[in-house]
């Protein structure tokens, strides 16, 4: 396989989306000269606006985007040019209304938002390839172009669609999967409830039926829409590397989504891009957003990913849109880029006039240049140049989190589980949050990896398990690491069937437990878990536990009706290595105290005091580690410095300590050593 493209711009990424079609030729050149004095070296366009450059069916108007393209070219500023296929045209949409989605209930959705189309339709994929195709014959040798941006957000509005081209891709897809009924009948174990099929065409997505929809059905369905997604991102991906085979190409992911399998996606991109929208209302959405930046630079094993959009104040979309206040903006950015990404962009540059999007801030807002947010993007641009050394460097991790989109969907899709309140994604940003705590980033990991530089693999579910992946993490396990694996996990295998023998499965050997029974825990009801004479607090999940012998009990439950029984195990490996399993959802402490021993037993260190307003991060290339310290608190921060370290920033460090301001950051750049540095406060 050709190794990735790259992003053509020699520095780190500064800018924003822009839409120049809303705004006259005056304002563009002056947009043009406020982007060169805020730093400003790329922007995203035009997205949305396949309207205005095929206005009529075949007949373009490309001439003001070719002007817009001269006038930011001629000030120095590249272009990530999107295909401009986010949304299709009315003409488009009016002409062939078939390729409308329909929801699970079969109603037909209308024109008036945007992704208004089915993914599946081949009227929609047909003239997306032809609009790729003439944005990319016409701008394709244009030396402003860096980066093909292809559609937007994919799944944000539309992820599935139950509309009959979606039902006829389906069972095409199920064709492919399953080859024959027969194949297909036995995998969806259609002797439940009378749900055999005798023809092809019997088969419809599961839309709204009268009690419970078979599992692996909608499991399937699940796997199907995001691979018609996926389909449709290739149909563009072809289109230009056909005409333009040296340009990177990316779409713009949305963070942790569940409706789309970023994994694949990633594989046939050349730049992983993000768009990331921490609430400035939620004193730790920046503790989820470092798993949201865990997952982007590890969707191609650790290389730079780019953040696309972030805002540079409030948004418009949540029913409450609080502003950042003043120095979020920087340290927002700062965390983006202390976690891999090779820049900070923003959605927008310009705050809009009219439309949907309006209220959201952008980095030149409503009051031009005396706004509170261009005053802020031009401190920040300043800043990012101090930054060029760390451009291109990777991030360090000892702590690798398995994420599985199969276990993501088969423990959500159905109602029929044990219970509703296990959340896959809510579990995940637990288990991250308390090695935040601890002092640690987590990178993602998939369950079939082979974990190499990780002390520590932590799998917070893996509902449906396969021989394979039980293999890898016995490999890791047998190799000295550290696997702690959480509940719900080893149930079922990829068509949604019982394991032999009930959970964990193929993981039974390996954790030393099995699972007699699942015993979740009624709502506003908490039991209580015992470990090293500590109690902690436990809701939402538990499980009867059987032990094999040889394996350690850690943690017991000490109230409710498994009183007295195991609920922590540790089973130790042939060597160094062990196999922790969490039977049980602990309150917050109970992970951090569960974690630390993890840690100790990998030989990392841990915060004495779990801390969620200090983050530490390094980027790191062969002589020089670069180590971000965070201060996401309000009130100031001192922290101990690595030996020898200046700061990027111009911050001082004063007899190996550094203190910052609220929202403040240091960039330590010292000699890079063995062990990734370990920073507490001082």
């Amino acid at each position: 396989m050709p190794e990735p493209r790259s992003i053509r711009l020699d520095a780190l990424a500064y800018g924003g989306d822009y839409n120049p079609d809303q705004w006259s030729e005056e304002t563009w050149l002056e947009d043009a000269r406020l982007m060169v004095e805020a730093g400003v070296n790329i922007v995203s366009l035009p997205v949305f606006s396949w309207p205005q450059l095929e206005p009529t069916p075949g007949v373009y108007n490309w001439g003001w985007l070719d002007r817009v393209i001269e006038v930011l070219w001629d000030a120095g500023i590249k272009i990530d040019l999107a295909t401009a296929t986010a949304t299709p045209p009315s003409w488009l949409i009016r002409r062939h209304p078939e390729m409308l989605p329909r929801n699970v209930d079969g109603q037909q959705l209308e024109f008036g938002s945007r992704q208004a189309y089915c993914p599946s339709s081949p009227i929609w994929r047909e003239n997306v390839a032809r609009m790729t195709r003439a944005m990319a014959e016409r701008y394709g040798n244009h030396p402003a172009l860096a980066l093909w941006h292809i559609s937007n957000e994919y799944g944000d509005h539309v992820s599935r669609c139950w509309c009959p081209a979606s039902a006829a891709h389906f069972r095409a897809w199920l064709r492919n999967r399953y080859t024959t009924l027969e194949g297909l009948n036995e995998a969806w174990g259609v002797g439940v409830w009378g749900q055999r099929y005798t023809e092809w065409d019997h088969i419809e997505p599961p839309r709204t039926a009268t009690g419970p929809i078979n599992p692996t059905q909608l499991l399937d369905f699940e796997r199907f829409s995001s691979d018609a997604l996926l389909e449709l991102f290739q149909v563009e991906i072809d289109v230009l590397r056909e005409v333009t085979p040296d340009i990177a190409v990316t779409t713009n992911f949305m963070s942790l989504l569940r409706d789309l399998n970023y994994w694949d996606f990633a594989a046939v991109e050349d730049l992983v891009t993000d768009d990331a929208y921490p609430d400035p209302a939620d004193p730790l959405a920046h503790v989820s957003a470092a798993l949201n930046y865990g997952l982007m630079r590890s969707l191609k094993g650790g290389a730079p990913w780019l953040l696309l959009e972030q805002s540079a104040s409030a948004v418009s979309w949540r029913e409450v849109n609080v502003p950042k206040a003043p120095g979020q903006m920087r340290i927002d950015s700062m965390q983006a880029i202390a976690h891999g990404s090779d820049g900070a962009m923003f959605f927008q540059w310009r705050q809009a006039k009219f439309g949907q999007e309006k209220f959201h801030s952008a980095m030149l807002g409503h009051r031009g240049e005396e706004s509170r947010s261009f005053k802020e993007t031009k401190a920040l641009g300043a800043e990012l140049k101090k930054l060029e050394p760390v451009r291109g460097t990777r991030v360090r991790a000892s702590v690798g989190l398995v994420v599985d989109w199969d276990s993501w969907w088969g423990s959500s899709a159905t109602e029929s589980l044990p219970s509703q309140r296990l959340n896959y994604a809510a579990q995940a940003r637990a288990w991250n949050a308390a090695f935040f705590r601890l002092g640690h980033p987590v990178d993602t990991v998939r369950a079939t990896d082979s974990f190499e530089g990780y002390d520590v693999v932590v799998v917070p579910n893996l509902y449906i398990a396969s021989n394979e992946q039980a293999a890898a993490l016995t490999a890791f396990v047998e190799r000295g690491g550290q696997l702690v694996v959480g509940p719900f996990s080893g149930v079922v295998d990829e068509t949604e069937k019982v394991h032999a023998g009930g959970a964990p499965g193929p993981l039974r050997e390996l954790l030393g437990i099995e699972v007699d029974e699942h015993w979740p825990i009624p709502d506003g009801i908490h039991e209580k878990l015992e470990v090293a004479g500590e109690s902690f607090a436990v809701s939402i999940w538990s499980e009867w536990l059987e032990l094999i012998t040889g394996t350690e009990v850690l943690g017991s439950h000490t109230s409710g009706e498994l009183a007295g029984r195991a609920a922590v195990t540790r089973r130790a490996g042939s060597g160094t290595g062990a196999a922790w399993y969490l039977g049980v959802v602990p309150e917050a402490a109970g992970l951090d105290a569960l974690f630390r021993r993890v840690l100790e037993a990998a030989g990392l260190p841990a915060r004495e005091v779990p801390d969620t307003a200090l983050e530490v991060v390094t980027r790191s290339d062969a002589d020089t580690d670069y180590t971000f310290v965070l201060n996401h608190g309000t009130e100031p921060l001192a922290v101990t410095t690595p030996q020898d370290s200046v700061d990027l920033l111009g911050v001082p460090v004063a007899d190996g300590v550094v203190t910052l301001p609220r929202y403040g950051v240091a960039v330590l750049a010292s000699a890079r050593t063995g062990a990734v540095p370990f920073i507490g406060r001082a």
